[in-house]
């Protein structure tokens, strides 16, 4: 005969059972939105860009504590030894590229024609003569004294500037944009005129010397090399020369 208690434990087993069931099935995710909204799309992007930065910080610091392997040791040591026997080879071939000297009376013995006046003279004069104690002394990237050392602008703003109503630009190709000092032909240079080059290709002026007469003017080159004399007629300057400014006139000089 089927009691309440018969129905009771019967009930109580069909609750059981659903429970195990309800707990051996999967958890599903609640339904999310098929579209981002703008600043969730946002928020991710700067989340993706954050992990990108910190991946390539890391990537950095691991390259950078990487030791040099003995080849690759070896390879820069071959490197430099090839530049050092190229760079013999080119001062070798170079006759530029000796010192050479001074003579205040071959200088500045007026050309045939050339007018000096005694005031643009003594310019002239205190000019080569602070040039002519600097032979001999290294080049020196930005250096404008006979403490420092002179690049090539250096040397002519110390030479210079102290005969001069004003300041020099300090650098060459501000020199040689510099509107007024008088554009000069090559074949019309006097001693004291300002030469330009172009050397490494990029726009301007980027290498000055002064012309002394007899085809010479006086340079700091580059690095390594120190201050010397050189034959503007080489064939090296005439394929690099842009130009000439006269910088010693009546109206410049104090």
């Amino acid at each position: 005969m089927f009691t309440l208690t018969h129905f009771q434990k019967a009930a109580g087993l069909a609750l059981a059972a659903a429970l195990v069931m309800a707990c051996s099935m999967p958890a599903q995710a609640a339904p999310r939105s098929e579209k981002m909204t703008a600043a969730e799309k946002e928020r991710a992007e700067k989340i993706r860009k954050r992990n990108r930065e910190m991946l390539l910080k890391s990537s950095r610091t691991r390259l950078a504590v990487v030791p040099v392997t003995p080849e690759q040791k070896r390879r820069i040591s071959e490197q430099r030894r090839l530049e050092r026997a190229e760079n013999r080879a080119l001062l070798a071939m170079h006759k530029r590229w000796q010192p050479g000297t001074l003579s205040m009376d071959m200088i500045w013995e007026p050309l045939p024609g050339e007018r000096v006046s005694p005031r643009l003279q003594a310019s002239l004069k205190q000019v080569i003569r602070l040039l002519q104690q600097q032979i001999g002394k290294p080049y020196v990237w930005g250096g404008q004294t006979p403490e420092q050392g002179f690049d090539c602008s250096g040397l002519v703003f110390y030479a210079f500037n102290p005969v001069l109503s004003r300041n020099l630009p300090r650098t060459a190709n501000g020199m040689f944009q510099d509107r007024t000092l008088h554009p000069v032909g090559q074949d019309k240079l006097r001693r004291g005129d300002l030469v330009f080059f172009n050397i490494n290709q990029r726009p301007g002026a980027d290498h000055v010397g002064v012309y002394l007469g007899d085809g010479q003017f006086i340079e700091a080159p580059r690095t390594g090399l120190n201050i010397r004399v050189s034959q503007l007629s080489d064939r090296f300057w005439q394929d690099h020369y842009l130009g000439a400014r006269r910088i010693l006139t009546e109206e410049a000089v104090l």
